[in-house]
């Protein structure tokens, strides 16, 4: 078989007659399931069965060449060589009839999962007749497709259905939830777990030799596919899934459901009807969007240093225990880091350190895990951790002077190598380093709020650039963020584009608009909140402080320098444009009437298209791909459209 499948496989018979078959997909990092490695694993599951019918074998372990994970999905790179309708359904019935094949094969085929499993990788592992995964924190289990605009299409949702029945199949398909190996033995997607991958070997070939099958889901889940109970069932995820998106925007919940409703009763009728409702999916402009957004985000991780010269960081000092530059002190110690944060006093960090316990008993597994995040993160009032840094932080109040003589003070004890960077917003690089005996060597790191949940950070190069830029790119993927490259400006690239979109809506507010009708129209047409309670969430003193960085007068008598004044700031003193109750916004409960709602929500993000445009044109960033990505990762912006520039140049907005 070494001559047929040259490229991505490799497959052999040991002497106890069972086979291993390896995949190594070639000119890909992950392993992903492309129509030439379909194509070759066809004529391989042939010669398994020939060597099956001939009792040549016991059974096949099939395992990742690579390490570190199994398979990854399908090959995004070519979604778009298949927007003829007819194309695709023939590749899908195809892998269909292949994944059923391997199904049927007379001996058992074992999947042996070593850290990621995902999408299509998921569909071939289930069409396996047992599946083994190392319990470890890089194992992950899942379908991810709903974020690309689609669902499984590889025989998935049946034979998830099949394996962790209606709910809990609908739930993480819906959710594109990436599980812990634990949670999908569980779930019954994965039948027995190895705590580490040395033992996946001896474990897969002791799965064979017994002759191990994986059981269905138990009985009793099955009553929710009953025909008196699956509409109720469907219902209920419909509302569920319109909370979270409108369906006009991302249509594939609907279509999952809208199958799981009409084909859910067995897993083989869901299964067989899978195709038909997948095809138009994949050419909707959302998917076609959601594809471009997930390469912009993808070409993000090739930003940095690498091989020889990549950066090895092992020590972050955090100046300013406030919001932000606690919770990146947090963030860097729960991504294992040695975290030093310095403020003028205990009283200040202690605040801190007690939001980074509840951020790692949220984000890290077990009360050892969580003890060692709390160990990593020291209080540090006199700054001794400057020294010994890799990188230094700043995030202090947005005032100047204070920043210039933290940076003198700082370069004068840091390391040659260390990075210097400031958080600040809006403040251009420049002005900071005057101080500086090396003023180039000054960065920005730009993270957003809040830390732990939005990806983006903004790493902002000087006017006369800078070799340190690419050290803190490679920081920020390190640290498991998005790095988007800026050049020093009032703003940057999100503030720009965020404020005259925000201000352009308090201004409809002082001349009468609703607040509420404001905050729909935004959600209708995609953003995840509407501005004015974004505004709120920002804090009404930082809105006023940005806009006026970057040229904007409030005026004294509005009602937003009215609110400033009267100590309303926003969901921090519990009133702002809103009334604010343990940490939600009181909202008119009339509700808001739908004539006019999508015109409003295009005029209110007009201007911030126009910002990105002259964002582009003056510099600030390099492409308008960049200054769509980072705008949908900084702002929000609906990633369905593909961006403000690309929704511009589709007439969206």
């Amino acid at each position: 078989m070494s001559d047929a499948l040259p490229k991505n496989w490799l497959f052999h018979v040991d002497v106890e007659a069972i086979g291993w078959l390896t995949l190594c997909t070639e000119g890909s990092g992950p392993n992903v399931l492309g129509r030439r490695v379909i194509e070759e694993l066809d004529g391989l599951v042939a010669h398994i069965a020939d060597l099956a019918e001939r009792k040549r074998l016991k059974g096949v372990v099939l395992m990742s060449g690579k390490p570190g994970g199994f398979i990854a999905g399908a090959d995004i790179a070519e979604f778009d060589t298949l927007s003829d309708p007819a194309l695709l359904r023939t590749a899908l019935e195809d892998t269909h009839a292949l994944l059923a094949r391997i199904e049927a094969l007379p001996v058992p085929m074992v999947m042996a999962i070593d850290g990621y499993c995902l999408g299509g990788g998921l569909e071939l592992a289930l069409s396996g007749h047992y599946r083994i995964a190392t319990d470890s924190e890089a194992t992950r289990i899942g379908f991810p497709e709903i974020r690309l605009g689609i669902f499984p299409g590889f025989g998935g949702t049946g034979r998830a259905l099949r394996q962790a029945g209606a709910l809990d199949a609908l739930s993480i398909m819906l959710g594109g939830t990436l599980l812990r190996a634990a949670a999908a033995r569980r779930m019954g997607l994965v039948d027995m777990l190895v705590k580490h991958k040395d033992q996946l070997r001896w474990a897969a070939r002791k799965a064979v030799l017994e002759g191990r099958r994986s059981r269905p889901v138990a009985g009793w889940k099955r009553l929710l596919q009953l025909d008196a109970v699956r509409p109720l069932l469907a219902n209920r995820m419909r509302r569920a899934a319109a909370m979270k998106a409108r369906p006009e925007h991302f249509p594939a919940p609907k279509a999952l459901i809208d199958l799981f409703e009409m084909k859910g009763r067995d897993w083989r009728t869901l299964l067989g009807g899978e195709t038909e409702a997948f095809v138009p999916l994949l050419a909707t402009p959302t998917a076609r969007n959601l594809r471009r957004v997930f390469f912009l985000s993808e070409g993000l991780k090739k930003l940095g240093l690498r091989g020889k010269d990549a950066p090895v960081f092992r020590r972050v000092h955090v100046i300013g225990a406030g919001i932000m530059g606690g919770d990146i002190a947090a963030w860097c110690a729960l991504r294992g880091f040695a975290v030093t944060l310095q403020d003028l006093d205990m009283e200040r960090i202690k605040p801190a350190l007690e939001r980074a316990k509840g951020l790692f008993r949220k984000r890290l597994r077990g009360r050892a895990e969580q003890d060692r995040a709390v160990a990593r993160l020291i209080a540090d009032p006199e700054g001794r951790g400057v020294a010994r840094a890799d990188v230094i932080i700043e995030a202090v109040v947005e005032k100047l002077a204070i920043k210039r003589k933290i940076f003198e003070e700082a370069e004068r004890r840091a390391r040659p190598e260390a990075i210097l960077a400031s958080n600040t917003s809006s403040i251009p690089l420049e002005d900071i380093a005057t101080a500086m005996k090396d003023p180039g060597r000054l960065i920005g790191l730009h993270f957003f709020n809040p830390v732990a949940q939005l990806p983006l950070v903004e790493v902002v190069e000087q006017k006369s650039g800078g070799a340190a830029v690419a050290r803190g790119a490679s920081f920020a993927l390190a640290i498991g963020k998005s790095p988007v490259v800026v050049r020093s400006a009032p703003g940057f690239l999100v503030n720009r584009v965020l404020m005259p979109y925000l201000l352009g809506a308090v201004e409809r507010l002082e001349r009468g608009e609703a607040p509420e009708r404001l905050d729909a129209a935004a959600l209708a047409f995609g953003m995840p909140m509407g501005p004015i309670e974004l505004m709120d969430v920002v804090g009404l003193d930082i809105g006023r402080s940005v806009a006026e960085e970057l040229g904007t007068t409030i005026d004294s008598s509005s009602r937003f320098a009215r609110l400033i004044a009267a100590g309303k700031l926003g969901r921090k003193t519990g009133e702002g444009f809103y009334r604010w109750v343990n940490g939600k916004a009181l909202k008119a409960k009339t509700p808001v009437a739908r004539e006019g709602l999508e015109a409003l929500g295009r005029a209110l993000l007009k201007p911030l298209a126009d910002e990105a445009e002259k964002a582009v044109a003056e510099g600030i960033v390099d492409s308008p791909d960049l200054a769509d990505i980072g705008t949908i990762l900084g702002t929000g912006f609906a990633p369905f459209l593909g961006g403000p520039i690309n929704a511009r140049m589709e007439g969206r907005v």
